[in-house]
């Protein structure tokens, strides 16, 4: 597989997957220039996209599908509750949405696509597990709080896209008010460094390549601190990329 987050936090997100002759976009929160541009630099043209998989309605993740769509030709799928939310949230405009549904599988040739539902506080929200020629990528951002699918899906995977939102001594010394810290750590909100990190040592196989810290807050943590938080749980042996907020990070291929 080869996999390139093409900007990853609150400002917008988009991962790119290529595998077994299928080209997937997850998520389309960023504008159809950058994401053209972007595509471009790895090596890439958005317009030979297979299909664009939207994990929920928060306008960091859907807010330019539509875009998307209009622009590049892209075929948009989303659950209908999401489509749903997104049109009320962005105001997609016209666009032709192939629905999927929570908790089925996609396939995309020989490629296909696990969605599980996660209780983050958006409306029908997924996570991914990607699966080709016998490998298995996690795209798990957006979580709420670590449960138990979630915790069912890492113990197979190859490598993982997982959220590490925010640092807990640095929320709490923030400017947020009370109210919003109480969602972000609350359990329709994120999960912390601390609670990736754990997450991993405690559910991951051997078969586990590489992570990819993802949805760092740029508040509330650093890469820096994701990064130090994850090896003093986790050692040293573990190859761990952190995405980007501004630009793409490629991985590995495996």
């Amino acid at each position: 597989m080869f996999v390139a987050s093409l900007q990853s936090g609150s400002n917008g997100n988009c991962i790119y997957v290529e595998a077994a002759g299928a080209r997937l976009l997850f998520d389309a929160g960023i504008s159809g220039k950058q994401a053209e541009l972007r595509m471009e630099a790895i090596g890439r043209d958005i317009r030979d996209v297979d299909a664009v998989i939207v994990s929920h309605d928060h306008r960091d993740h859907c807010a330019c599908a539509g875009i998307y769509q209009r622009k590049f030709g892209l075929p948009v799928r989303m659950t209908g509750p999401t489509r749903e939310a997104a049109d009320a949230r962005c105001g997609l405009g016209k666009v032709d949405v192939r629905e999927f549904t929570a908790g089925r599988t996609m396939r995309f040739g020989k490629v296909i696509v696990d969605t599980i539902p996660t209780p983050h506080d958006a409306t029908d929200g997924v996570a991914f597990v990607v699966k080709a020629e016998r490998k298995r990528l996690g795209i798990l951002t957006d979580l709420g709080h670590v449960f138990d699918d979630l915790r069912d899906a890492m113990a197979k995977l190859d490598a993982v896209v997982l959220e590490s939102n925010y640092d807990p001594g640095m929320l709490e010394r923030g400017w947020y008010p009370e109210h919003l810290k109480a969602r972000v750590r609350g359990p329709g909100g994120h999960i912390s460094n601390l609670e990736a990190a754990r997450l991993l040592k405690a559910e991951t196989g051997p078969s586990l390549r590489w992570v990819c810290l993802a949805h760092l807050s740029e508040e509330n943590n650093h890469p820096r601190v994701a990064l130090r938080t994850h090896r003093k749980v986790l050692g040293p042996d573990l190859e761990i990329h952190v995405a980007s907020r501004h630009e793409p990070v490629v991985m590995p291929e495996f």
